[in-house]
């Protein structure tokens, strides 16, 4: 048991002053506890969005200029409205304010009644001479359903290695298996980890929720082979040379029980590309890559020059000499200008990158996959990497993204990733956040979000103090859900919004309003106001991706016998005795096993099967999501041959191989994705989904 937190709360002032700002004084980690937030916590994450509350007469300045500031202020700097209504910001404008919109196709309009979607600009003159300017936001009040109901499947890209992949699996192994997938499986997605640009080290962080960038990916998952240009390197005993060094690194995974090795792949592809760099482009390549730094623009400039000062300065730019932390700095720019041959180097894998992208989501589609390739949008970026660098006055300095203690972690967590600034979002018109995501689109079917509660609030914690000393800021979740919504939808593209864990109330029920699915995962979908038993199939929501299992918990295989039980166990993790975590994982797992059997789902598939055997349950816990409403089911694909190691043990560092394991049938002998294709077990199980998938329920 740990001590009761004694903390200052905040004065009735600080809390007046937090609330004009977004922050908040307390928080509740169960509906019937509230706990207040302390006065340091709450002045840290002022001081964090520029606002002095060190000092009592500070405090009292700032809420005098706060109050101030909102009483003389016509329009709010970012309005948001859904089509076919009219913004809330417009009904407090005094009686005879005149409007003037510029919309973003180009007219003029003096009302905002009718307005086509888009990012407009509202300019709004009072009476008394007053003028204001704002961003206007107006998106369709909510996002298509997806198309039909499809099932598809989960994996960690890194993992799935092939017997093209050079030490771990690609964006040729991307295409490959949905080609595969969508063809031969009838599956109608494929959901992938975010392959966001990671922070180089030694060794790199490999995690793929900590990137350097979210708006660029990541070149390691480049297919080298399908490059045109490495057709034509001239030097080619060097590209036998890294045939076979490829084929050592891959036989070390597959053959020698190695774990995947990052840095050891990008060193080997990094060498590849820079001998394809010195193939010159023939001229639809060149203008091809000529349109893509256009449609990139200064973003693409800045990401490319952070990665070539953090070839010469080390990859944390806090500590590169002081006028290159700055961006925008003269210095900077002459650095741009020496390094330019390393800047266009990684300018061109940026557009490689993004064209291998596009090109797995194409064979998606073109295998018949209603959706395709759903990508993943991680939380925040690392403090150290191109994001932050680029992009600083949008976060908040001195404060990182996390969560408060509650009932499965009492010390709270720290997750290491700066907070975007709520109010610098807003004068931008959301800027950034529209940027990454029409990135992102390009070349998504659907897009994951990670912590998609981020959208509404996120926990800040000061740095240098524990998570139990953070609190929440309040995001425009208006604006920030209108501006997602219109970017799907101009892509045509499906939201899925991973929101498991502490929900607060309504925001389930906003994001449904506007058509972007949850994440329902089967062992934790529990009557949880009731008796706490499993949630009967009809009782699930339909706006959601229902699956068995994430990167982050146990594989079926393993919930089902205890083995997470035993692996947390050797691992120090357990906070009660053994035999305790086993009785209450043994009793889940019976509990879930007998509704799948009331429910006559437990069975044979005509295949010799034993109905009590582990293969059975697994196609018995996914022919019960088949039975939910749910309009994507998805399956992790480790399942399908029985894995029972998870990708991801919250809460280790070094004493578990995270992000480092390849795909393991039941003995945890790697296989390939040519092994897979061809595995009875799985399509056993593939044929569970088929039937629903194609209409049936």
């Amino acid at each position: 048991m740990t001590a009761p937190r004694s903390v200052e709360p905040p004065t009735e002032d600080l809390s007046r002053l937090a609330a004009l700002h977004g922050v908040a004084t307390s928080y509740s980690p169960s509906p019937d506890r509230t706990v207040a937030a302390s006065a340091a916590a709450v002045t840290r994450a002022l001081a964090a969005l520029g606002v002095d509350a060190g000092t009592p007469a500070a405090v009292r300045g700032a809420l005098a200029a706060r109050e101030r500031e909102l009483r003389e202020r016509l329009l709010p700097p970012t309005v948001a409205c859904w089509s076919g209504g009219t913004p809330a910001a417009l009904d407090a404008l005094p009686a005879g304010t005149r409007l003037r919109i510029e919309t973003e196709q180009g007219e003029t309009r003096a009302s905002a009644g009718q307005l086509p979607p888009g990012f407009h600009r509202l300019t709004a003159t009072a009476p008394d001479g007053r003028t204001a300017r704002a961003h206007l936001i107006v998106a369709p009040p909510r996002l298509p359903a997806p198309p039909g109901r499809s099932y598809g499947l989960l994996v960690q890209l890194y993992s799935l290695l092939s017997r093209h992949s050079w030490g771990m699996g690609d964006l040729g192994d991307l295409a490959e298996l949905t080609a595969w997938a969508g063809r031969a499986l009838g599956a109608g997605f494929v959901q992938v980890n975010p392959l966001h640009a990671a922070v180089p080290g030694a060794p790199t962080d490999p995690s793929p929720y900590r990137p350097s960038s979210r708006r660029f990916p990541d070149p390691v998952h480049l297919r080298i082979e399908d490059i045109p240009e490495y057709a034509y390197v001239a030097d080619r005993e060097r590209v036998r040379g890294l045939l076979e060094r490829a084929e050592r690194l891959r036989a070390s995974v597959l053959e020698k029980g190695a774990l995947i090795d990052r840095d050891a792949v990008w060193e080997l592809k990094r060498e590849a590309l820079e001998l394809v760099r010195d193939v010159p482009l023939g001229p639809g390549r060149r203008a091809a890559y000529c349109d893509y730094l256009a449609e990139q623009g200064e973003a693409l400039e800045d990401h490319a020059t952070w990665c070539a000062l953090a070839e010469v300065h080390g990859s944390d730019w806090h500590r590169w000499p002081a006028p290159l932390r700055d961006p925008r700095s003269a210095e900077t720019a002459r650095a741009r200008g020496d390094l330019m041959d390393r800047v266009d180097f990684h300018t061109r894998l940026a557009w490689l990158t993004d064209t291998q992208l596009t090109a797995a989501q194409r064979a998606a589609r073109e295998a018949g996959m209603p959706v395709g390739v759903v990508h993943d949008l991680a939380v925040g970026v690392h403090p150290s990497g191109a994001d932050a660098w680029a992009q600083q006055a949008y976060f908040a300095a001195g404060m990182s993204v996390g969560a408060p203690p509650d009932a499965f972690n009492a010390r709270g967590q720290d997750w290491g990733l700066p907070p975007w600034r709520p109010d610098r979002l807003a004068e931008s018109g959301y800027a950034p956040f529209r940027t990454l995501l029409r990135a992102l689109f390009r070349y998504a079917g659907a897009l994951r979000i990670d912590h998609v509660m981020g959208l509404f609030r996120l926990w800040w914690v000061p740095l240098g103090e524990p998570p139990t000393e953070g609190t929440y800021v309040r995001y425009d979740a208006e604006a920030m859900l209108a501006v997602l919504v219109l970017e799907a939808s101009r892509a045509g593209a499906v939201v899925i919004g991973e929101d498991l864990g502490t929900v607060e109330p309504g925001v389930r029920e906003t994001l449904r309003e506007r058509g972007v699915l949850g994440t329902s995962v089967l062992w934790f979908e529990r009557d949880w106001d009731g008796d706490g038993r499993p949630l009967p199939p009809d009782h699930w929501r339909a706006d959601c991706l229902a699956t068995a299992t994430t990167h982050d918990l146990p594989p079926t295989a393993a919930r089902l016998t205890g083995e997470h039980v035993e692996l947390r166990d050797r691992l120090g993790l357990l906070t009660r005795p053994l035999d305790e975590e086993r009785a209450e994982a043994s009793a889940d797992a019976a509990e879930w096993l007998a509704l799948l059997a009331r429910l006559g789902l437990l069975q044979g598939t005509g295949g010799g099967i034993d109905t009590s055997s582990e293969e059975a349950e697994i196609q018995a816990v996914h022919r019960y999501l088949l039975h939910t409403p749910a309009r994507m089911v998805g399956i992790w694909l480790p399942d399908t041959i029985g894995d029972r190691r998870p990708q991801n043990l919250p809460g280790t560092w070094d004493q578990y191989p995270n992000w480092r394991l390849p795909i393991a049938d039941t003995e945890g002998r790697p296989v390939t994705l040519e092994e897979l294709a061809g595995s009875p077990r799985l399509h056993a199980l593939v044929d569970v989904l088929r039937q629903p998938a194609d209409g049936a329920s």
